[in-house]
């Protein structure tokens, strides 16, 4: 399936390693030219690559490319050691028949992207022609014809989850209640940890989400009656700890102490796990927030290049797979038609 010379490639021996210690040395932050340079990896296409990526999506996106290294030669490679800039159009589009064979077309798109990010950066590093480049990433996406995963919350459910939150007066309740509300605006889990204080506008209930998916800042507000949640765990928050800067949303353990730094993503998913069984309503995923807010504004009537940029999504395509309306709305709508009898 691969070139011959594949077999006989080698790169210095800390390559292997070198672009793993970065994603590790770089949980959260941006990993940049020299960084990759006293690695000796500023010339690496999947170093670059990698390095190019928030980082929420470096370990997932560097995982793609150690797979599809590893399916190309028989696990003899790794995404480092691997020249990508070898590859042409019958290699890659067999490696997407093999994947789709193997895995989710979800799945198998992220991995696709990766391919073409590694490649891209072949070009660019000058170790492809256009001609080549071009026809190596020419292949399309896996269609998926299964029915879209995950679910939207019902009104009563939201109010359920809420109260249980507001009925706890602990510190945890305070900042439980904060969340929900937040996790109610389409924020990602990731981009919910990663708010600040200074992130918070209590005038106008915004939220600033810096650096979300695909690097792009965006403004979410907090609908008006659910301002003064996230604004009584705020206070709550800068009189325990003494300052007004930091993490936004953090810790609290079971003395009901608060920690200073930002939760991490998992928690998220812990905590509405924790509140859905008090509040008695069917599980959930914190991604189901997100599908619910888009799902609420079309039903709303708010047009979908809106909702497309409070979700921050770069495509109206991928917004409108979030749509968990359901048949009734299909329903409905063939009802504006009119009926010549």
């Amino acid at each position: 399936m691969i070139p011959p010379s594949f077999g006989d490639f080698k790169e210095v021996n800390n390559l292997r390693t070198s672009i793993h210690i970065l994603v590790k040395e770089n949980p959260t932050q941006e990993i940049t030219q020299f960084d990759i340079g006293r690695f000796g990896l500023d010339q690496n296409p999947a170093a670059v690559y990698i390095a190019r990526l928030s980082p929420k999506s470096r370990r997932s996106q560097l995982h793609a490319l150690n797979v599809m290294a590893g399916i190309l030669t028989s696990g003899k490679q790794d995404a480092i050691n691997l020249p990508w800039w070898q590859l042409r159009y019958q290699h890659t589009a067999a490696l997407r028949n093999l994947l789709a064979d193997q895995y989710a077309p979800a799945t198998v798109n992220r991995m696709l992207a990766a391919l073409r990010g590694a490649m891209k950066e072949c070009f660019r590093l000058g170790l492809m022609n256009a001609d080549d480049h071009a026809k190596a990433v020419d292949l399309q996406n896996v269609k998926s014809d299964s029915l879209p995963s995950g679910r939207a919350l019902k009104k009563n459910e939201i109010t359920a989850l809420m109260k249980v939150c507001v009925d706890d007066d602990s510190a945890a309740g305070y900042r439980d209640a904060a969340l929900i509300a937040i996790a109610r605006c389409g924020l990602r889990r990731g981009e919910i940890v990663e708010l600040t204080v200074a992130d918070f506008d209590l005038e106008s209930g915004g939220l600033k989400v810096r650096r979300g998916k695909g690097r792009k800042d965006r403004i979410v507000y907090l609908p008006a009656g659910w301002i003064a949640l996230v604004a009584a765990w705020v206070n709550l928050r800068n009189q325990r700890l003494g300052n007004s800067e930091g993490a936004l949303l953090v810790s609290v353990d079971r003395f009901d102490r608060l920690g200073s730094v930002h939760m991490a993503d998992q928690s998220v998913l812990t905590i509405l796990k924790r509140r859905a069984k008090q509040a008695g309503i069917e599980k959930f995923s914190p991604h189901d927030f997100r599908r619910t807010f888009i799902s609420d504004l079309l039903d709303r009537g708010a047009d979908i290049v809106t909702v497309q940029k409070l979700a921050g999504h770069s495509n109206p395509a991928t917004t409108s797979r979030y749509d968990r309306r359901g048949e009734e709305v299909k329903r409905s709508a063939m009802q504006l038609l009119d009926s010549p009898y």
